[in-house]
């Protein structure tokens, strides 16, 4: 929950998350082969993390996407992010989670140019999110996993989304994760803007 200070306006930078993976560098090395090494294809917003210019393809029960963007560095445990469209095209029911909560979720098969990767768990829906640092928060009236919405006017079209989890570290950057369904609801893309404000904006826009 939200804490009891409501959050101040401030505009908050997004990025749209295409469906990517992370892996551990076990399974770098199983489909790409031995001793292989991502290698970065662009930096991302959030220190230390970057889209590498390594795609692999993902196999589920009904269909198939290729070029899917690994993104590193290495992790302790593999995980597939898709948005709903891309579980429809592979017959996937992901729940919604938080990047790194993998228990019950269904798995998928991962084939890179050296070898096949076949997961018993680990593909979710990413929950929308903003990263922010501690002393964001701090100035933002917010905490680590506060719920707060964001608001969108495009082109005369105003959108809120709601129950977005408040992820702050000092390691992190000031900015909103949405997946590709949800920037393309709102006609956003990465780079735009969003107003943080208070649950009850929604009862009334104009105060925007």
């Amino acid at each position: 929950m939200r804490s009891s200070t409501k959050p101040l306006p401030a505009l908050i930078p997004i990025a749209i998350s295409a469906r990517h993976v992370h892996l551990t560098q076990r399974s770098v090395e199983q489909l790409f082969g031995t001793g292989y090494e991502l290698s970065v294809h662009a930096p991302l917003r959030q220190p230390g993390q970057y889209a590498a210019n390594e795609t692999v393809s993902l196999t589920g029960p009904r269909g198939h996407l290729t070029k899917v963007r690994v993104v590193g560095p290495p992790r302790s445990e593999d995980q597939v992010e898709l948005a709903r469209t891309d579980e429809i095209i592979l017959g996937v029911d992901a729940p919604l989670r938080e990047s790194g909560d993998l228990k019950d979720t269904p798995g998928i098969c991962i084939t890179g140019p050296a070898g096949k990767v076949t997961l018993d768990h680990g593909v979710i829906c990413a929950l929308r999110h903003i990263h922010m640092s501690v002393t964001d928060a701090e100035v933002l009236g917010l905490k680590d996993q506060d719920r707060v919405a964001v608001a969108v006017i495009r082109n005369n079209r105003r959108t809120i989304f709601g129950d977005v989890i408040v992820r702050a570290s000092p390691a992190f950057r000031l900015e909103l994760h949405l997946d590709t369904d949800e920037g393309n609801a709102a006609g956003l893309i990465s780079g735009d803007e969003v107003m943080l404000t208070d649950l009850s904006i929604g009862a009334n826009l104009d105060k925007i």
